[in-house]
């Protein structure tokens, strides 16, 4: 059996869990709402607090869906309970941000500024200018949105220039020598 997928969920008190018998899972909470399928031959079930994942058969297939299932709807909990925040900052001399309405405007020493469509499910803050916290109820949605800015101009390893998680490390390297 699944590690990861045989573990219980606990589901706090202001959680409310719906499974339908086709498999769509719906959790409310005081943050928002959110649903997904279940995939096929993987059921789960809510037993007062606790939500529990279980497979059909044993097959490759099913016991990683069984892991990644249990996985994906303890992020759903955390998300309607907590929710799910990513930090970034900008490096560089005149790189800055501003949010405009639903559009991230980044000037990243471009010819032109970069305008991002803030997604409805995400909140972005910037303070600063230059840093910039991405907020929301469902995981995926917050780390695409952060990958996505990032992707714009990601650390450059020769002065650190670029758009950056709190905390990465970039490795820097050496550049060239006059002989």
């Amino acid at each position: 059996m699944s590690r990861i997928g045989k573990k219980a969920i606990t589901v706090p008190p202001k959680v409310k869990v719906t499974v339908a018998p086709n498999g769509a899972v719906n959790i409310e909470g005081p943050k928002g709402k959110l649903e997904w399928n279940l995939p096929s031959k993987i059921t789960a079930k809510v037993d007062g607090t606790e939500l529990s994942v279980d497979r059909d058969g044993d097959n490759r297939e099913q016991r990683a869906l069984h892991g990644l299932s249990r996985s994906l709807l303890s992020n759903m909990i955390t998300g309607v309970t907590d929710g799910f925040k990513r930090d970034m900052e900008i490096h560089g001399v005149g790189f800055k941000a501003a949010v405009q309405g639903q559009k991230l405007n980044l000037s990243l020493g471009k010819s032109h500024p970069i305008l991002f469509d803030i997604p409805s499910s995400v909140k972005i803050t910037v303070t600063e200018n230059t840093k910039i916290s991405i907020e929301g109820i469902d995981k995926q949605v917050v780390g695409q949105c952060a990958a996505d800015i990032r992707a714009y101009y990601p650390p450059e390893p020769y002065k650190g220039k670029g758009v950056r998680f709190v905390g990465e490390q970039i490795r820097r390297k050496e550049g060239k020598t006059v002989q």
